[in-house]
């Protein structure tokens, strides 16, 4: 199976860098017109570095290494010849950077040519799915960065991706000494020079992205005047400022590794639009891929983003109350706030007034408790809720489970622990004691419906149906393990105690003990989640959940759905950008 690298900023992501030769098969960009993500692709490769040696190509073995757990490179030696490239993404950006470097360290001279090259085959339109888009691939020479430039414009523009080595402005000190060539959708950028024994050379290729030629084009030229050291030493400082440390070497790479996929692979700024949204990832090797969830998105992603940058997380709270506050609690949208999925769901219902308590508490900014129509939304979730209760018990039903699966029975007692909280919050937030009041009624609620007796304990069930049925389960998702997480209860409550006990159990089918990975499952994807590994990090089973990670290579070190209980490698969901938050955040607060 090919292993990728990744990095990204907020404008661009590269989801599929090829860790065989470096290739970069894709680029893409958040689009708020279309609703989701817009990719530009080449099978070969889109970007492809490589290194001549006397005029044949040089075989090369990348050894891979990521700066600041995010800034991927690889070197190699072939031949006498040292190699490296790096791929730069900066901060603020709208584009990214190659520097590809040559060392001879034979003892004779040779012609050394370095560069890039590709193939744009096609442009894709991505929700879940993805779609070519047929009409509009064009490409021509452009005045704005003496190359050329590709765009998709289908009537009217959609995204543009322009190169650029070298800038004739007379305050440009870069003399690149570059050339390049473009034959329809394929291209070669290069540098050549006989090197001596000893010397080395360099090209920097930046590619600016856009919502047009002169936007790229532009975005390219920017970075290239501003150089890419400057450009790299602003955003190595600005991840260094926010990685967090660990005294475990591998687990301090894993925590940063997906702290950093996180914040841009579930979060990001259009292009057309420039506004920040989030989104399940923005890689489509994920299997709903620039979508919208409450949950992923709030409970999950939200809080290590928040533990990385507050101010970034306001933002992200902002525009999510304002776009997507009218349909909180439907199963998925489209980043534009609009239905995707229909289906209701009580866990994300409850997601957005977790995700601003835990803002409020974190940075004590209630400004934002003060917003018309942040106060709009809230009430609005206090109006779905009311239609979600039960007439007679104080408990609320959902109609899919947070797997976003048909449940058995309506009421979850994981989804009313979440309601418990919210109105617990939304009493402070709208200043509304009687919500407090209605909050230990809901929980008097659980503890008198949802516990029943099960081989001589009283355990918490699943689901009931307020009619004497009940199941035993537990989903990763909103696992019954996080209650004490949630303040529900205490790690000492033996209900709680005897609940995890029973899931976590060699004869409960999907909890996978005794495995080298053994994590629990559910009936979605039958094999260990990742966002068990996190639950058991925040419920009491850290040195386990620590162990397991040092087992599992998940995908390439980021976070995916599930893995397989013997071996570890990824069965499911790779590049899951919100569960990669919840990863780096229950690394951050694991209780032991």
């Amino acid at each position: 199976m090919e292993q990728y690298q990744v990095t990204g900023n907020e404008y661009v992501s590269l989801p599929t860098i090829r860790e065989t030769d470096g290739a970069i098969e894709g680029i893409s960009c958040l689009y708020m017109a279309v609703k989701g993500m817009i990719e530009m692709t080449g099978k070969a490769g889109l970007i492809r570095p490589f290194v001549q040696r006397d005029g044949e190509d040089a075989a090369f073995t990348p050894v891979w290494q990521r700066a600041h757990c995010w800034i991927p490179s690889f070197t190699s030696e072939q031949a006498s010849i040292a190699y490296r490239c790096a791929y730069l993404t900066p901060l603020g950006e709208r584009g990214f950077g190659l520097r590809i470097e040559v060392e001879n360290k034979a003892s004779s001279a040779h012609e050394i040519r370095i560069g890039v090259q590709g193939s744009w085959d096609e442009t894709l339109h991505t929700v879940n799915e993805s779609i070519p888009l047929t009409e509009g691939k064009s490409v021509k020479q452009s005045g704005w960065n003496h190359m050329f430039v590709f765009q998709q414009a289908p009537g009217t523009p959609l995204i543009a991706l322009a190169p650029i080595v070298g800038d004739d402005q007379p305050y440009s000190q870069i003399d690149q000494g570059a050339a390049w060539a473009q034959d329809g959708f394929s291209y070669s950028i290069h540098k050549t020079a006989v090197l001596q024994p000893g010397e080395a050379m360099k090209l920097d290729v930046f590619f600016g992205v856009g919502y047009e030629e002169v936007a790229a084009a532009a975005s390219a030229k920017e970075m290239l005047r501003q150089g890419y050291d400057a450009l790299l030493a602003r955003t190595a400082s600005w991840l260094a400022a926010r990685e967090k440390h660990m005294p475990d070497p591998p687990i301090d790479a894993l925590l940063n590794t997906n702290l950093f996929f996180a914040f841009f692979y579930a979060s990001g700024r259009t292009i057309d639009t420039e506004e920040l949204c989030m989104m399940t990832s923005r890689s489509p090797r994920y299997y709903v891929s620039a979508a919208y969830w409450d949950r992923d998105s709030l409970l999950w992603a939200f809080p290590a983003i928040l533990e990385a940058d507050p101010e970034y997380a306001r933002e992200l709270l902002l525009s999510i109350f304002h776009r997507q506050g009218r349909n909180f609690g439907v199963h998925s949208r489209y980043i534009d706030g609009t239905v995707l999925e229909p289906g209701f769901e009580l866990d994300e219902l409850c997601a957005p007034v977790i995700a601003l308590e835990r803002y409020v508490e974190k940075t004590q900014d209630d400004s934002l408790l003060r917003r018309s129509d942040i106060i709009e939304a809230l009430e609005n979730v206090l109006r779905k809720l009311a239609f979600r209760k039960h007439a007679a018990v104080d408990l609320y039903s959902t109609f899919l489970q947070p797997t976003d699966d048909m449940h058995n029975f309506p009421y979850l007692t994981y989804d009313n622990v979440l309601v418990w909280k919210s109105l617990r919050a939304l009493s402070r937030f709208l200043n509304r004691p009687e919500l407090a009041k209605r909050a230990e009624q809901v929980k008097a609620a659980i503890l008198a419906n949802c516990v029943f007796a099960h081989e001589g304990r009283r355990i918490f069930a699943w689901s009931v149906d307020l009619n004497g049925h009940w199941d035993i389960y537990d989903e990763p998702p909103g696992s019954l393990q996080l209650l004490p997480f949630y303040g529900f209860c205490s790690a000492d409550d033996p209900v709680w105690r005897d609940t995890v006990a029973l899931i976590r159990d060699a004869r409960y089918p999907l909890s996978f003990a005794g495995r080298p990975i053994a994590e629990i499952g559910c009936k979605h994807a039958p094999h260990p989640w990742v966002l068990s590994i996190c639950n058991s990090l925040l419920s009491g089973h850290r040195q386990e959940a620590l162990q397991h990670l040092r087992h599992t290579g998940m995908d390439n070190g980021i976070a995916c759905e599930s893995v397989h209980e013997d071996t570890g490698v990824c069965t499911s969901g790779a590049a899951f950008a919100t569960c990669a938050g919840f990863l780096a955040y229950s690394l951050c607060h694991a209780q032991s």
